[in-house]
């Protein structure tokens, strides 16, 4: 078996302790199960266990249970009507992030139902993207709370991914380099045809969850850091959480993949691996141009386009890429809430608030 680190140890995270990479083998060492490969139909066989790191995620993520109504948006309300409380920038900054996230949660879940499902054939890693996706549909109704909290227009802010060219080009971005994932007569029978769905997974887990989604959190929790729009700061911590989760999973199923596979990890295939990522990069820091035109409440476009580059390094070298920017993180500040590097204490010290519902603090 090898010894290289899973996902969730290399957030060192303690609520995934257990979780080992590849597959888990019987004591003749034969494998039990494959990620993929397995009947689509049969019955969940789930015992005995074989990939222990997806059962440890699932768990994590019942425990981690919440819903958007926990979280009391009166002091946004007031907030959002006062017509002194919030600057236009800022009003700005928040309208682009509810657009992008309300329909790109809507994307990742389309790709969870419809095709991983279909493909990722192991049980315990199918009962983790069941739990995935009921998670992708507590944060769509999420973004439907805030804009009935606030009273916005939902045709403003769902059509944002045909009205805002930035948040246009990362959504197209996304759904051209998962197009084996909604092909319906896509299958798995070949090492090109896995480098495909691998691909698709990083386009998936990498691209939008790891990295698209990244630059949104860093503006939306400087808001909740400046004790502004606190409802909406609160909520998108509880998404951070989720994210965190997923895209440890993707992380490890990705790697697994390789290691059962490893004909497919050529020179080749990991160069065009980091173009893709490095396209994405691009894409996310005109979104940052985009969103914050002018700079607020420290962040500045220039400064996030740098966080994005160490977020992006650091999703490289998760599935055994190589760095491409060597980019100090910017925001020290969130260290504690976003910075992979520092997950752990952002788990150990809120998982019971979480459960509690509507009671974190900073």
């Amino acid at each position: 078996m090898s010894d290289k680190k899973t996902a969730s140890e290399n957030i060192n995270t303690d609520a995934f302790v257990g979780a080992t990479m590849g597959a888990q083998k019987s004591q003749t060492g034969k494998k039990e199960k494959n990620v993929l490969g397995s009947s689509q139909t049969d019955p969940n066989k789930i015992l005995p266990i074989t990939y222990k790191w997806a059962r440890e995620y699932y768990k994590q993520g019942v425990s981690n249970n919440w819903s958007p109504e926990e979280v009391s948006m009166q002091r946004d309300i007031e907030l959002w009507k006062s017509k002194d409380g919030l600057t236009e920038d800022e009003r700005r900054m928040v309208l682009w992030n509810l657009g992008f996230f309300s329909t790109a949660e809507s994307l990742t879940a389309n790709n969870i139902v419809l095709t991983i499902y279909k493909h990722v054939t192991n049980p315990e890693c199918r009962q983790y993207l069941l739990r995935q996706a009921f998670e992708e549909a507590i944060h769509t109704d999420t973004f439907i709370y805030c804009c009935d909290s606030l009273s916005l227009n939902p045709d403003e802010i769902y059509n944002m991914y045909l009205t805002i060219p930035s948040i246009e080009d990362k959504d197209r971005f996304v759904v051209n380099i998962t197009q084996s994932l909604m092909d319906p007569n896509f299958r798995i029978t070949d090492e090109k045809s896995i480098q495909k769905f691998v691909n698709d997974l990083v386009g998936y887990y990498i691209v939008m969850e790891g990295i698209f989604f990244y630059a949104g959190f860093a503006m939306m929790l400087s808001m909740l850091r400046n004790n502004k729009m606190v409802g909406v700061g609160e909520q998108f911590q509880y998404i951070l959480r989720d994210e965190s989760v997923h895209l440890a999973f993707g992380v490890d199923l990705i790697n697994t993949i390789k290691e059962e596979n490893p004909g497919i990890w050529t020179p080749e295939f990991q160069k065009e691996l980091t173009e893709t990522i490095q396209k994405a990069v691009e894409f996310e820091k005109k979104y940052a141009e985009d969103s914050i035109p002018r700079g607020i409440l420290g962040l500045r476009p220039d400064v996030v386009s740098q966080y994005v580059e160490h977020i992006a390094d650091r999703r490289l070298e998760s599935i055994g890429l190589k760095p491409q920017y060597n980019a100090k993180n910017p925001f020290p500040w969130m260290s504690e809430v976003i910075d992979l590097s520092k997950e752990k204490n952002f788990f150990e010290s809120r998982v019971t608030e979480y459960q509690q519902g509507g009671s974190l603090g900073w």
